[in-house]
């Protein structure tokens, strides 16, 4: 008697199940633990000892900030870094964001847009998103000519955009593509 095709699917579907979960967990045992701990909303938390951005040394590369080709982006400094292999700095430049933030952790760019308009209204250019937060996409991105972004703190616009210069969003633009790596640090 030949097997049902409903059995047969059912065993595929299991193997395929069991095939993933093995290959989660060997993702999982091979990520370095500092980058396991403390999930939230889904993004692997990170920790960094002081929060980066001031004083004399704004520009070096937090520590604690991940490993590999990556974006890192200080919520409390403003700052952006952008790393290459061996961690080292390729750009790092200040950025004014939004008024709503993401959760520090690891996350990935997920879409790109050339040019589009921002929610506060401006005209925008390099728009890399990477995650959002209540249905407001958080991202970076140039304001292009002269509109200048919303004063995050005073205006009820829900803003996510974290802006750039047109110079610094256009070497973001090439350095960060679908996938790209970006750490969100405190």
């Amino acid at each position: 008697m030949a097997p049902s095709s409903a059995g047969f699917v059912t065993a595929l579907t299991a193997a395929a199940l069991a095939t993933v979960g093995f290959l989660g967990y060997q993702a999982y045992a091979a990520t370095p633990a500092h980058l396991t701990k403390g999930h939230t909303n889904g993004a692997q938390a990170i920790t960094t000892p002081k929060a980066p951005g001031g004083g004399k040394n704004a520009t070096l590369l937090p520590p604690g900030s991940g490993t590999g080709a990556r974006v890192v982006y200080s919520l409390k400094g403003h700052r952006v870094w952008l790393v290459g292999l061996g961690d080292k700095v390729i750009r790092t430049f200040k950025v004014t964001p939004g008024n709503i933030a993401p959760a520090p952790g690891v996350y990935a760019v997920t879409s790109r847009s050339n040019a589009v308009t921002g929610t506060d209204g401006a005209p925008i250019e390099h728009v890399v998103r990477f995650t959002s937060v209540d249905g407001v996409a958080i991202g970076f991105s140039a304001a292009v000519g002269d509109a200048a972004p919303a004063d995050p703190s005073t205006t009820p616009v829900r803003t996510g955009g974290i802006r750039e210069s047109r110079d610094d969003g256009d070497v973001m633009w090439t350095f960060a593509t679908i996938g790209a790596t970006v750490a969100v640090i405190p």
